[in-house]
């Protein structure tokens, strides 16, 4: 059986009194599409957080492809870094900055690149996201759906090997969500990646995802094919993909 390339091993990360992950085991495998749901604050983005060092657990243990990831020397630590990209929820984009300037950030900063280049990767990624009219606007200038594609081509501009989504459609109207989940679909799948999404949304979950975890009360409580997830047998999974009180 192949080695996954992330594996949560019984994680537990407290604030205070709350603890938010409790004992939380969860593998993502290479080059699939994998989706978190559950209800808010059960810890999807404490998850998150986690992979990209910026919480660490209070017990337990994250791997990236076997090796456990606190124990990775720096130049390790920094490879591993360089091969995940993040788009947040609240896309964090650069207000100063133009659309160019901020799908090129992430280049400028991580590579030798003539500047040539970095403008060819940059228009590319903007004419597939429908974005070259809006190559030298401000983020404000923008609406809602615009900003997260913005945030999208940023997130793949280095063609990284895991993406990870932070509710990637929240906020946006129900055609704009499903270009975005289509985006999530074609992009990844190009570049082989491996993604993990977090999401409320279940029509995205349903559409991107291979594989859908549930997370309730700090723990992954369901684990499986999206094509099992309607006769998971759960109750929880049941009320949450149904929307029941």
């Amino acid at each position: 059986m192949d080695t996954p390339i992330i594996e949560f091993k019984n994680v537990v990360k407290r604030f205070g009194e709350k603890t938010v992950l409790d004992g939380v085991n969860f593998t993502l495998n290479e080059g699939e599409i994998t989706t978190i749901i559950g209800k808010s604050g059960t810890g999807k983005s404490v998850m998150l957080k986690h992979l990209v060092g910026l919480m660490k657990p209070d017990s337990g243990a994250l791997f990236f492809k076997g090796q456990n990831i606190a124990g990775l020397k720096r130049g390790q630590r920094r490879s591993y870094m360089g091969r995940m990209s993040y788009m947040f929820q609240g896309n964090a984009l650069f207000d100063s900055m133009t659309v160019f300037e901020n799908v090129a950030f992430p280049l400028e900063q991580t590579t030798r690149l003539s500047k040539g280049e970095i403008k060819r990767r940059v228009m590319e990624k903007l004419e597939r996201t429908d974005l070259v009219e809006m190559a030298h606007r401000f983020p404000s200038e923008l609406s809602g759906g615009m900003q997260k594609r913005v945030a999208f081509s940023r997130a793949l501009i280095t063609d990284p090997a895991i993406v990870l989504f932070d509710e990637p459609t929240t906020g946006l109207d129900p055609i704009m969500a499903d270009v975005i989940n289509d985006l999530i679909c074609q992009s990844v799948k190009e570049l082989g990646a491996t993604a993990l999404s977090i999401t409320h949304d279940m029509a995205s979950a349903r559409k991107i995802a291979d594989k859908i975890a549930m997370i309730y009360e700090g723990e992954i409580i369901w684990c499986g094919d999206v094509k099992e997830l309607d006769n998971s047998g759960n109750p929880y999974v049941e009320q949450f993909i149904n929307g029941r009180a």
